[in-house]
Order: C-alpha cells, then sequence, then structure tokens
C-alpha cells in the first residue's frame, strides 16, 4: 500500500470513521488498578524504538492532516489515527471484528483517541520485508505498553469462521511478475486500507482499495489476501487454499455483507458480492467452524505526553 489516504474516506469527518463507525466495538475497558510489574514484562517482551514521540492530534480532521500507522524506510514509523486503529495494526486484527478483540473504550476510537505517533527503531541488516514489518509491528506493541500502559491477552476460541478453499475448477489467480526473494524494500509500506490513488503497490505482500474500489496488488499471496479481506467480512476469515508464492491481484468492488444488488440502486447494480469476487478467483468462502485468536484488553490508558 503505498500512500497514506483510507479506502473511500473523502472528507475529514469521515476519516474519523475508523474511530467511531469503523472501529464500532462495544465491550467497556477493565477499569481496576495497574499491575506496574504486567505492563514491564510485556513491554520487555518485544524490541523497542529508540526514540518515539506520542502527542494528540492538533492539526484538525481533513485527511491531509492524518495517516494511517505507516512503516517508512530507514526504520521510522508514524501514525495519525485513533488508538484503535494503531492497536489493529500492531496485532494484526480486523479493525471491523469486535469478535477478534474486546475492551477497547470509546475514547480511543474516535477524536479524543487520535495521536500522533512518531518513532524510529534499529532495523537489522538483511531482514525480508515480512520480517521487518513484524519487528516495527513488535516496536509499536512495546510503545503501546509503555506509553499507553496497555495491558492485552491472548486467548484461543472457537467461533464461527469462514474458510477460504480453492472452488471447483481450481484457482484462477494470475502470478507475481516477480518470486519473494525479488520483492523491492525501498519504498513506503502503509499497513492499513489506503486509497487507491496508486493502483498497484510498489512493494510486495501489499493492497489498495478495498470492499468499494476492489483489490490491487502487485505481488502477495493468498494470506495476505484474506488478511486483508477480513477487513470486511463479519466473521474471521482463514486461509485454508493451501496455495503457495506470490500472484497479481485486480478484482471489481464488492458490496457489503448482507447487503443486496436487488435493491435498484444504480451504485450497486453492477456490485459483486464478497462471496462472487473470490469466485472469480477460483477460490470460495465457506462458513466454518474455527479456532481463532482473539485478544482481550484489560487496561489502557491516555498517556502524558513528550
Amino acid at each position: 500500500m503505498a500512500n497514506r489516504k483510507i479506502n473511500g474516506l473523502t472528507c475529514g469527518r469521515k476519516l474519523l470513521l475508523p474511530g467511531a463507525a469503523v472501529l464500532a466495538l462495544t465491550v467497556p475497558v477493565f477499569t481496576g488498578l495497574v499491575d506496574v510489574s504486567q505492563v514491564r514484562a510485556q513491554s520487555a517482551e518485544n524490541p523497542t524504538f529508540e526514540v518515539a514521540s506520542v502527542k494528540l492530534h492538533a492539526q484538525g480532521t481533513d485527511r491531509n492532516s492524518l495517516a494511517p500507522p505507516t512503516v517508512l524506510p530507514g526504520g521510522r514509523f508514524e501514525s495519525k489515527f485513533p488508538l484503535a486503529m494503531l492497536i489493529s495494526f500492531a496485532y494484526k486484527l480486523p479493525f471491523n471484528q469486535s469478535a477478534r478483540w474486546t475492551g477497547i473504550p470509546d475514547w480511543a476510537k474516535g477524536p479524543e483517541g487520535l495521536y500522533d505517533v512518531e518513532a524510529k527503531g534499529v532495523m537489522p541488516p538483511g531482514l525480508s520485508m515480512q520480517a521487518r514489518n513484524d519487528r516495527v509491528r513488535a516496536m509499536v506493541q512495546a510503545l503501546l505498553v509503555d506509553r499507553f500502559k496497555l495491558l492485552i491477552r491472548r486467548e484461543s476460541k472457537e467461533m464461527p469462521v469462514y474458510a477460504l478453499l480453492v472452488a471447483k475448477g481450481g484457482p484462477k489467480l494470475q502470478r507475481a511478475d516477480i518470486d519473494e526473494e525479488d520483492c523491492p524494500e525501498g519504498s513506503l509500506n502503509a499497513l492499513g486500507p489506503v486509497s487507491p490513488s496508486t493502483p498497484i503497490p510498489d512493494v510486495c505482500h501489499a493492497f489498495n482499495g478495498g470492499m468499494g474500489r476492489g483489490l490491487h496488488a502487485k505481488a502477495a499471496n493468498i494470506s495476505d489476501l484474506a488478511a486483508y479481506v477480513e477487513n470486511w467480512t463479519d466473521r474471521p476469515l482463514l486461509d485454508k487454499t493451501g496455495i503457495k508464492g506470490l500472484y497479481r491481484f485486480e478484482t471489481k468492488g464488492w458490496l457489503p455483507m448482507g447487503a443486496s444488488a436487488d435493491a435498484g440502486s444504480s451504485d450497486v447494480a453492477d456490485r459483486l458480492t464478497v462471496f462472487e469476487m473470490f469466485g472469480q478467483l477460483g477460490l470460495r468462502m465457506e462458513p466454518q467452524k474455527g479456532v481463532v485468536e482473539v485478544y482481550v484488553i484489560d487496561h489502557i490508558e491516555k498517556p502524558s505526553e513528550n
């Protein structure tokens, strides 16, 4: 994802939707005393940024002043978005599924929880792009613990899921022009849903677009595809295709889950359902039961700015 605008949100007010509506989680946060030793223990598990600044956003809410969590060259990182999206980024959680993470307080989803985060950390030489991004995510986790006193625990839970499977007739996928070892590393890599003003990201394992704009990727695997589309499904989406390798993706947009194209609106008449979108790729979504990792936030608080 090569630029830093949110997909389908065209004004400042809409840019706060990830905090106010898309991230509409309703489970209240735990309000007991913080166990400082627990906070320190969680922070010590991860590498940390060398320097980090966390400040309440004060530049308005127009799209030009906001930026999703973004990995930058040289070990740099920035985010100018509600705290809930920062947590979603750090733990690779879909931003629309309350079943996957609970305990988010209301203030962390909207303007009151909109923070400017700028940080820099050391990147060991020779890391793959995925290893680099995972290292930055770990640093963000440590920052959340340190600055926001985040206490979060992971559990395994059986719940309704969608399994992504190969459809009858086999996959209809276009191989990427490059292999994993040839993936470029010098470009920006925005790891959130972004506007496809640059239709194809020039990095691997990254998508532009989304539900309304369709998917656009230069070189991504099926697990990347499932994780990205999961942001718009009503239950977890698990890759069970067994398909390996990198592929090029370009699809049409699709309707929200539960919506119908028979409503007569010209805006949706030519839209696919998400099931049909996958069908055009030779894949299918099958409702199943599955064990999924979920995250429970036991405590989080507003930081002191520095």
